[in-house]
């Protein structure tokens, strides 16, 4: 977001275009934006991600978000103008300040939001736009925002989404300047301006492309995951949290033929049963359809060149493994799945350990 926000990149038709539909208003430029809140139990956060007509976006509609502003903060300079800000001479980062309900939304909920429209690792900017006023911060308010931004990064960098660690600074809030009038939700008064220039920003692509499908990194806590390494053997612990493969033909139930029911290793979730069990010839526990469909979630996975879906335990967020679609009747499909990541339950255990009403699954 350059200061004049030139849209270089694109095509001189669309700058036409988009001149032609902009038309700032000259008056009111001043003047700054109120929130006239009426809600008892409300919160707010402050983040930066650079061009704060983006961020601002991605927040508004949210449940549990009651207002978003953009603005600046973080610098020295009392009450700066956007030609100030941008500049570089503030200190200010451009900034959005969001007023939510905790009951609702949580600021945990609203960090992963947050990283998941820039670039974490950028110090130096965000995307086409670049100087200290573009770089990502979180502004905290007390020790408990600090401690959640401090657990999100750690979460980030252990995943090792990105090759170098996040960048994002996590500073002490100060006092927040909104942005004038013409900068509060940009992305509706100039629609196809905004379009423009988010698509030529490379913010679009990049979130595509690193943070696809990714969400779920947030979810592993990190004692929990220390936790996890006392408790589960190696393979269970790789295959469970690091999204790994046991080989084939050598793990516990491939060729196992007992009835029973199989469950997440971590959270004992019920997850697939014998009934529907199949001998697939691939080495590994092969099955038509879980036990219940809520009890797993699909996502897309373009590791190793190529393109798969992944299966994952929903409490636990377990790595499972793959499901294709080259299984018999009548689902036509062959969850593959990793013996590491299940415990297996006999039938006559089912009603001991407190599965008895799984028990019809085999009449």
């Amino acid at each position: 977001m350059k200061k004049t926000k030139t849209i270089y990149w694109i095509p001189a038709l669309l700058i036409i275009a988009g001149i032609l539909i902009q038309i700032i208003p000259a008056s009111g430029l001043d003047q700054r934006r109120t929130i006239g809140m009426d809600t008892k139990n409300s919160e707010t956060a402050v983040f930066a991600g650079g061009c704060f007509w983006c961020v601002e976006s991605a927040f508004e509609g949210i449940d549990g978000v009651l207002d978003v502003i953009s603005g600046y903060t973080g610098g020295h300079a009392d009450n700066p103008t956007y030609e100030q800000v941008t500049s570089g001479t503030t200190g200010h980062y451009e900034t959005i300040k969001i007023t939510f309900d905790p009951d609702i939304i949580t600021y945990q909920e609203l960090l992963k939001i947050f990283f998941q429209q820039i670039d974490p690792t950028d110090p130096d900017g965000s995307f086409v736009d670049r100087g200290s006023q573009y770089s990502s911060a979180i502004l905290y308010q007390n020790d408990t925002q600090k401690k959640e931004a401090l657990k999100t990064i750690e979460k980030i960098n252990r995943s090792k989404l990105f090759d170098t660690p996040v960048a994002t600074q996590v500073l002490k809030f100060k006092t927040f300047y909104d942005a004038e009038v013409y900068h509060q939700d940009y992305h509706k008064k100039n629609p196809i301006r905004y379009k423009f220039y988010r698509a030529g920003s490379g913010r679009d692509r990049f979130i595509e492309k690193k943070w696809k499908d990714k969400g779920h990194i947030f979810d592993t806590d990190m004692t929990h995951e220390v936790s996890l390494k006392e408790r589960l053997t190696f393979i269970q612990y790789q295959v469970t949290q690091k999204n790994g493969t046991e080989p084939p033909f050598n793990n516990e139930y491939w060729d196992n033929k007992e009835q029973g029911i199989y469950v997440d290793i971590i959270s004992n979730e019920p997850l697939f049963s014998s009934q529907d069990k199949f001998v697939s010839g691939t080495g590994w526990p092969s099955f038509t359809k879980p036990v219940n469909m809520q009890s797993i979630k699909e996502i897309e996975d373009k590791s190793l060149f190529m393109k798969r879906v992944e299966v994952r335990s929903k409490k636990a967020n377990s790595h499972l493994g793959h499901v294709f679609d080259d299984g018999p009747k009548p689902t036509g499909l062959r969850y593959c799945i990793n013996s590491a990541s299940l415990r297996f339950i006999p039938k006559e255990n089912l009603e001991k350990e407190g599965f008895k009403d799984l028990l019809p699954l085999f009449d």
